[in-house]
């Protein structure tokens, strides 16, 4: 059973997301909450896998509930999808790189949300079409981190190949196949790489993919 904890400041969206996973046989929303700090205690007691975080919320906003999040090892296993109104804003990135396993925007399809939890429970990155085109664009006018490049000489090449592979949005089943390797070694090459580069999950991966120049980002 996937555990959601809703955290949005306006009712009518929690009750509709609600609404919309309690549906599931797999999933079960525990708790709501109307702004960050509540939503970090009931995270702290609930312990649910998933966290549908608003960006915008009043006492403690999305990325501060993110990071708080992020940083407390007991909830090392609390995956968050921060929602939003629109394609892009300007905390895309700071939220990305508080933990945020990912983004959706809130009028997302049902059945993609109920897909978008159900993939963020697994521990892959999730990123909405409109937002990692945004990313990706980002990136294109942005210097290059040294530091990160130096991080990534960590890597063997094989988890430099796989790094570079989940920036591009692949799934372990398809970096299995591109890589003529099982599922369960391209599984091990993304977590062993994750444990060297010190990062959450998979979204935080793709932002450091770009930082360092591992991964070119294309113009339109």
């Amino acid at each position: 059973m996937i555990r959601v904890l809703l955290v949005d400041d306006q009712p009518l969206v929690r009750s509709g997301f609600r609404a919309l996973l309690d549906l599931e046989d797999d999933i079960e929303v525990v708790a709501e909450a109307g702004d960050g700090m509540e939503g970090l205690a009931l995270a702290m007691e609930l312990r649910p896998d998933i966290a549908l975080v608003d960006v915008q919320m009043p006492v403690l906003d999305g990325i501060g509930t993110t990071r708080r999040i992020a940083a407390d090892p007991a909830l090392a296993g609390v995956h968050v999808v921060v929602l939003t109104n629109y394609g892009m804003d300007e905390y895309v990135f700071e939220a990305l790189r508080a933990g945020a396993a990912g983004f959706l925007v809130k009028d997302i399809l049902p059945d993609d949300l109920v897909h978008a939890v159900r993939v963020a429970a697994r521990g892959e990155a999730l990123l909405a079409p409109s937002i990692t085109r945004r990313l990706i664009d980002h990136y294109v006018s942005r210097p290059l981190h040294r530091d990160t490049g130096i991080r990534l000489a960590e890597l063997t090449g094989r988890e430099r190949e796989a790094v570079a592979l989940v920036a591009q949005g692949l799934s372990n089943d398809e970096i299995a196949a591109r890589l003529v390797i099982s599922p369960l070694t391209a599984k091990t090459h993304v977590n062993r790489a994750m444990a060297k580069l010190h990062v959450r999950d998979r979204a935080q991966l793709v932002v450091l993919a770009y930082e360092s120049g591992l991964v070119a980002p294309r113009p339109r």
